[in-house]
């Protein structure tokens, strides 16, 4: 869950927001060992006690970062998935929002921000699993929703909607975030044709999950 912070002034605000954005710059770049709060500091422009003020430490500053820079990829892709479930034509609404979940996963400030957090996950198991809460776990979440949704329009025949979930989630980005791991976003997707992938997903999970009396 993102951090609840009380009320700010539009000062304090725009100071709390200029060092997110100058400590994620430098946590992809240098890593979090590689990293300091003076360095932070500097480029946002502020004292290293208005970084403490507002993050208590450097750990927590991380922590604050990534839940951010989460919400801001993983919500709307949620509300895309949520939209799903009124679809009136299942198959060519799945292909597009399968081609967005894999254009989102594949942002490289995404694929810098996973690197970062597996990186560290043994030194900071609460960054890793607020990662993994924040979101595939969200995500996953609101895709078994959806499917179970969709189960009961009788569009999808779903026993296990957390299964299918997970099954479309592996056909449709499960390989690419592996290998953008090691060779980046931009790299994956220059490699494939990205609608022929995600077509290719989605033929697989519906052949799987439809509801045969949505054939034809």
């Amino acid at each position: 869950m993102t951090e609840t912070i009380p009320a700010l002034s539009g000062r304090s605000a725009r100071k709390r927001q200029t060092i997110l954005s100058a400590g994620q710059t430098h946590f992809l770049s240098n890593g979090y060992q590689g990293t300091s709060v003076d360095q932070i500091a500097a480029t946002a422009e502020v004292s290293k006690q208005t970084v403490y003020k507002h993050f208590g430490d450097k750990q927590e500053l991380l922590l604050a970062i990534v839940a951010n820079a989460l919400e801001g990829t993983v919500a709307p892709l949620r509300d895309r998935i949520a939209a799903l479930a009124n679809t009136t034509d299942l198959e060519a609404d799945l292909v597009a929002l399968a081609g967005d979940y894999l254009h989102a996963v594949l942002q490289e400030p995404v694929v810098q921000l996973r690197r970062l957090v597996v990186g560290e996950a043994n030194r900071l198991p609460k960054l890793a699993q607020l990662y993994y809460d924040q979101a595939p776990g969200r995500t996953l979440a609101a895709f078994a929703e959806c499917f179970g949704l969709l189960h009961g329009r009788g569009l999808l025949h779903v026993r296990e909607p957390s299964v299918a979930a997970e099954h479309f989630a592996f056909l449709i980005v499960g390989r690419s975030i592996d290998q953008a791991l090691f060779y980046g976003g931009a790299q994956v997707l220059a490699g494939i044709d990205p609608q022929r992938y995600v077509r290719d997903g989605v033929d697989v999970f519906l052949s799987a999950y439809r509801a045969r009396s949505a054939d034809g």
